[in-house]
């Protein structure tokens, strides 16, 4: 679907809705532009295309409004020439004066072709209703994608949208089997002997990361710019975190009801004290996204999370440390770690 020699995708080859929209995530994925980054330059020239709106328009299979498309397409770099390609492949498509693609070929499974993994996205945002993978998402799914440990949920590389539902059978055995794995991890063992009660160690899949000061969990605030807060714990807080192993390091997944998968890292690769924590998408700040997890105290009072790329530690104000609504920043590490002590606690199956 590109554009011969630029790498650029072209629409003149797009034949239904899905792949349009398919095509607008290729866009994205080429200019190397967050979804924050796009609506900072369309405020620039005075369109209004907000972060939650390229993410619903993007998890969707049906065609854009006119504006929302004009907008996007020069957020992402497209030259005059480019964009009135763009809309009028989109006018043609909502007249229907497209050609229709061709049915593809069956490839032996009897059904026309493999089953859809259980992995791929295929409801719209705010949808109740289970849908096949669209073209959209089988296009916009980018290869070599780490497999995650809890099978069943989508991998993190690709764009920003809401999990299909599992089958309540499939999913009965997802979580049995996630149950099952992290009883090493949280079962007993040297190092939660050595830990007072409250206090839980790191360990790869699903956890609520805990403030030890406060008892107060990471979590949002209800706004669109994923700046991480300590709120109370709640089932329902977003996003919910995973813990996957780098090596000796660790990366904070995340998953948001609304926009899907990301990463936990520090806003703009900024090396600063006093630096925003926030959950984004993943990839675009390379080591900002990793953190070193220490252990403090003997028996061990909580663990530091150091962000790899600064060394400082991720936490609030010591004045702050007791406050619900403190917001989560990369400060110079403390002695007595004060207000930048976590728990990682294993949230149970999936909640």
């Amino acid at each position: 679907m590109d554009v011969a020699g630029s790498g650029a995708p072209d629409p003149e080859r797009v034949r239904d809705p899905a792949e349009f929209v398919a095509a607008m995530q290729a866009l994205k994925d080429r200019s190397g532009l967050t979804y924050r980054e796009l609506t900072s330059r369309a405020e620039a020239v005075g369109d209004v295309l907000p972060r939650s709106t390229v993410a619903n328009m993007l998890g969707r299979t049906t065609l854009p409004r006119e504006e929302l498309v004009a907008a996007f397409v020069r957020a992402c770099g497209a030259g005059p020439g480019e964009l009135d390609a763009w809309l009028r492949v989109r006018k043609e498509l909502t007249r229907r004066e497209r050609p229709a693609v061709a049915a593809p070929e069956a490839t032996g499974t009897g059904q026309g072709g493999p089953a859809p993994a259980l992995t791929e996205s295929g409801s719209e945002p705010r949808s109740g209703t289970e849908a096949a993978p669209s073209a959209a998402e089988r296009v916009s799914s980018r290869p070599g994608a780490t497999p995650r440990p809890d099978a069943g949920w989508p991998a993190p590389s690709g764009p920003r949208r809401r999990p299909r539902a599992l089958p309540a059978a499939v999913a009965a055995v997802v979580i049995a089997a996630a149950v099952t794995a992290a009883v090493p991890y949280f079962g007993g063992g040297s190092e939660a002997d050595a830990e007072p009660p409250g206090v839980s160690g790191p360990a790869p899949g699903p956890v609520r990361i805990r403030a030890v000061d406060s008892g107060l969990c990471l979590a949002e605030q209800g706004g669109q710019n994923g700046q991480l807060y300590q709120q109370p714990c709640s089932p329902d807080s977003v996003p919910r975190f995973s813990l996957k192993r780098l090596g000796t390091d660790w990366r904070l997944e995340t998953f948001h009801t609304t926009f899907g998968w990301g990463c936990t890292g520090v806003q703009e690769k900024s090396t600063e004290a006093g630096a925003p924590v926030e959950d984004q998408e993943c990839g675009k700040r390379g080591p900002a996204e990793a953190f070193r997890v220490e252990p403090v105290g003997k028996p061990v009072r909580g663990y530091r999370l150091r962000p790899v790329h600064s060394g400082l530690c991720a936490g609030v104000d010591a004045a702050d440390s007791e406050k619900k609504g403190a917001d989560i920043r990369q400060l110079a590490c403390t002695d007595d770690g004060t207000g930048q002590l976590f728990s990682f606690d294993p949230r149970p199956g999936r909640s």
